[in-house]
């Protein structure tokens, strides 16, 4: 076989015979020859030799694409009268080429995103069992109990793959930390509900001191009073005795000094004597009822006395158990907010993660329909959106 008929690979290619292959079409069988190699064979994307050999394929395209341009782009620069030709040529081959590289690594960058997504899917799923021990200020023991519940309901199994162990390593590890808090704050409401109750029963208590001090210094009072007065009355009757006694001895010694004084005047005064010892007996009966009554209502304000204090009792016990009622109630509302508050947070987060997803892959879709590579375009997206790019940004 002479040289003329000697077929040039993409190897053979050197200054000598540039002339001959960049010209217009000249790089066509290049491509083909290329094209022939990389697309001969279809490897196995699910092992991890067939991704390799569809890798080794687009590295392949990619250093014949060097092989031919480099030595092309050297003979442009000696060749100044042909820069349009070859410059048309070389865009052409680079842009084949470029399109047959995106195009031959294709499945293995659809496999690399979905393979990146599954991962990134488990590991938001593991971090959303982590934001579990996040606590709000002021958190209660109804809270907590209501994350421990909502945790426990959390499914670990071979949905997480990979990621099952870690996953359960990481509920377990959140379960003992909300356990740990749960006691926590059940000791510390518990020790606060029993401070409350012994201050409250001492203050029930004190009240009925009070009232049992009040009861006893009125029932004192109704006693001294009473005997004041009956002693008043035993004093008024003496009194009245007494005078009745010297007005009988004044008219005893009047009866004696008037002896001449007729029979029916001496019984007349004998029986105003027994009319005045009837008088003394009868008010000394009632002064007897008076001090009975006094006593009798002395024991009936002490009695009053004391069914006060004991319905004021009664009243503290109602309060203290309805004060506690509305505490268990407000404890209810606020475990009741606290799940409505991480529920919210979750949707929150999810519908966020949506909405830069829509967002960035619309920046992508951008890039590529302006003639980026999609490795290019993933990449200024990912940058761009981690703001390391300058005065770039997307918003979202």
């Amino acid at each position: 076989m002479s040289a003329n008929q000697q077929v040039i690979t993409i190897d053979d290619i050197s200054a000598d015979n540039a002339p001959a292959i960049y010209v217009a079409g000249g790089l066509d069988k290049f491509f083909t020859a290329v094209e022939k190699e990389v697309t001969g064979e279809v490897p196995d994307l699910s092992t991890a030799k067939g991704r390799a050999r569809i890798a080794s394929l687009a590295a392949k395209v990619s250093s014949s694409k060097v092989a031919v341009e480099k030595p092309g782009r050297d003979y442009l620069k000696k060749l100044k009268e042909m820069p349009k030709v070859i410059e048309v040529e070389l865009a052409a081959w680079v842009k084949k080429m470029d399109t047959l590289r995106d195009t031959t690594r294709k499945p293995l960058t659809d496999w690399e995103k979905a393979e990146q997504a599954r991962k990134d899917k488990h590991v938001d799923g593991i971090q959303a069992i982590k934001d579990f021990q996040i606590l709000r200020e002021g958190y209660t023991a109804a809270a907590v109990h209501v994350l421990i519940e909502n945790l426990a309901s959390v499914n670990v199994d071979e949905s997480f793959e990979e990621f099952e162990a870690e996953a359960a390593r990481t509920k377990d590890q959140v379960l003992k930390f909300l356990g740990a808090t749960l006691e926590a704050a059940r000791q510390k409401e518990s020790m606060e509900l029993e401070n409350q109750i012994l201050r409250e029963k001492a203050e029930a208590q004190a009240q009925r001191d009070r009232d049992a001090e009040i009861a006893r210094v009125a029932a004192e009072q109704a006693r001294i009073e009473a005997e004041q007065r009956a002693q008043a009355e035993r004093d008024a009757a003496a009194r009245r005795e007494a005078e009745a006694k010297a007005a009988a001895d004044r008219r005893e010694l009047e009866l004696k000094l008037a002896a001449d004084q007729s029979e029916r005047a001496a019984a007349q005064a004998a029986r105003d004597k027994i009319e005045s010892e009837q008088r003394a007996a009868q008010q000394k009966i009632e002064d007897e009822q008076r001090h009975k009554q006094a006593m009798a209502q002395a024991e009936a304000d002490r009695i009053a006395a004391e069914q006060r204090a004991e319905q004021e009792r009664i009243d503290s016990e109602r309060r203290q158990a309805e004060a506690a009622e509305r505490a268990r109630l407000a404890e209810i509302a606020r475990a009741n907010a606290a799940a409505d508050e991480i529920n919210r947070q979750a949707a929150a987060r999810e519908a966020d993660k949506a909405h830069k997803a829509k967002i960035n892959r619309a920046a992508l879709d951008a890039f590529i329909a302006g003639g980026m590579p999609v490795e290019c375009a993933k990449q200024a997206v990912t940058l761009i959106a981690q703001r390391k790019i300058p005065a770039i940004a997307i918003t979202y």
